[in-house]
């Protein structure tokens, strides 16, 4: 595994920080649970800023896939676009709870889906009827392709941390395969499976495991000065 490729997967950490404050609201998390697991994320994320990506392959194959960087000016305007499109397309899903899409800083967008809406249980296949969903992302997706995906699958502490580990994985990466499969190139893709270890909710209650088996995709403007 690359450096770069490393720290794009590691970026998906900030989802913790960015998404406990409204996801844990009457789901059982403590003051001090809330806390911990915003420094935990914050810190990862710190981490995934050191260094440089300047000059590394990972990188320069992502840009010649994608065919040239923005330039850093642009960035925001077209993550911003493109969040519209993502809440003009999927405002049914959006409405009934199956998808979430937050604005994350530095011109970061998140589309979260719910474990329950796309998998059944313990599997990784995802469901028929998330096709059409699915669809609406990877479109959008391919019509803004000066991006970066960071798939991330997450469960409930439910079984072993083995199994959950597992099953994390290979939720992320049948996302992949979908968005593969739908023409988005694989050099724009990481996936990662964090288990059950970056929960978003409290795992004390049914509501708050329903929160946390869920996978997201973090996406980010690929620019000139990475």
């Amino acid at each position: 595994m690359t450096k770069y490729f490393f720290q794009r997967l590691v970026v998906v950490a900030m989802l913790a920080a960015l998404t406990v404050g409204c996801a844990t609201e009457g789901t059982g998390m403590t003051d001090t649970g809330r806390s911990a697991a915003i420094g935990t994320a914050t810190g990862a994320v710190a981490g995934a800023l050191i260094g440089s990506l300047g000059g590394n392959a990972g990188r320069g194959a992502l840009i010649g896939a994608i065919g040239g960087a923005l330039a850093g000016g642009m960035a925001g305007a077209y993550m911003e676009q493109q969040r519209q499109d993502f809440e003009k397309a999927l405002a049914d899903e959006i409405a009934s709870g199956m998808i979430r899409i937050q604005k994350l800083p530095n011109d970061t967008l998140l589309v979260g889906m719910t474990g329950e809406t796309t998998f059944e249980v313990d599997s990784d296949r995802i469901k028929p009827g998330f096709y059409s969903t699915m669809g609406k992302i990877a479109d959008i997706v391919n019509r803004y392709g000066k991006t970066e995906l960071s798939v991330a699958g997450h469960t409930d502490n439910t079984g072993s941390a083995e199994h959950n580990q597992d099953l994390s994985e290979r939720r992320a990466l049948a996302v992949d395969r979908y968005l593969t499969g739908a023409g988005v190139h694989q050099e724009r893709i990481s996936t990662a499976g964090f288990g059950k270890n970056q929960p978003i909710a409290s795992n004390e209650t049914d509501v708050g495991r329903r929160l946390n088996r869920r996978v997201d995709i973090v996406i980010l403007p690929v620019t000139k000065t990475g």
